[in-house]
């Protein structure tokens, strides 16, 4: 795959990429509120796709449709397609386990275990059944690093993770999703709550990341969105406004709407 530059970096070209998921014209709902309509929208690969639009869009909902998150939810439903590698995640056939191990997922507050730093990293895997201690080790010295953590806790493995900082947290938060092996990573909004120095560190390891795994990250910031994403989707009241190349979407945007969005005149 060939690359291009983005912000600076050099950011893989996607004009041959192959699709990751595949979602056309999704519709969802939540009891009898409609919060989607009608979103159609390819994600490649090995890419960061962030989605964008004022709050209550549809942002949040539409990323938990990628790993079916919103089936914990009453009384909701869907029409039309999610394909994640030619397979509709919403067949019958599909197990849900392992689609949320393929499909891992970051929230907007870190939430790690009341559990040591190591029971975090390795949680998933003890509940797959995995016991050998030498193998566990491995898998969290690994998914730390990838979490870019590992020389700030790789003394303090056994301490409460209860005890580390935020921006620690948010960065065990990802290293316990990159232990299942997940092939796509959903982020909700990873930074909001965190100083500027650990927004910076988050946007250092999508960077990082991104070369392994598919990410969609939702977020409100503008900035942060044209810092990270390779693609950006612009959401307004439940529908894809527009999407594309992040440098081309924020600098010459085909709808009035998004232009207006990106520069602040609503939102």
């Amino acid at each position: 795959m060939s690359e291009r530059s983005v912000n600076g970096r050099q950011s893989p070209d996607l004009t041959a990429a192959r699709s990751k998921f595949d979602i056309r014209n999704l519709s969802f709902w939540y009891g009898k509120t409609q919060s989607l309509f009608d979103v159609t929208l390819n994600i490649p690969e090995r890419s960061v796709m962030a989605l964008i639009g004022p709050s209550g869009c549809g942002k949040s909902t539409f990323l938990r449709c990628l790993n079916r998150m919103n089936d914990l939810i009453d009384e909701t439903r869907h029409v039309g397609d999610v394909v994640l590698d030619g397979k509709d995640v919403y067949h019958s056939s599909i197990d849900l386990a392992n689609l949320r191990r393929r499909v891992g997922m970051v929230f907007q507050k870190s939430n790690p275990f009341p559990k040591s730093v190591f029971e975090n990293v390795v949680y998933g895997q003890r509940v797959a059944g995995l016991r050998n201690r030498a193998r566990l080790y491995e898998i969290a010295e690994r998914c730390l690093r990838g979490a870019a953590l590992w020389d700030e806790v790789k003394d303090r493995l056994n301490d409460s993770a209860l005890e580390l900082s935020g921006g620690q947290q948010q960065r065990l938060c990802i290293a316990r999703a990159l232990a299942t092996d997940p092939q796509v990573l959903l982020m909700d909004e990873p930074a909001s709550a965190l100083d500027p120095a650990s927004t910076a560190r988050i946007e250092d390891l999508i960077f990082e990341l991104k070369r392994q795994y598919t990410i969609v990250i939702v977020t409100h910031n503008m900035q942060q969105a044209a810092r990270v994403s390779d693609l950006t989707a612009f959401f307004f009241q439940g529908r894809l406004i527009e999407t594309g190349l992040t440098d081309v979407l924020y600098t010459r945007p085909a709808v009035k709407q998004t232009e207006d969005y990106i520069t602040g005149r609503f939102g």
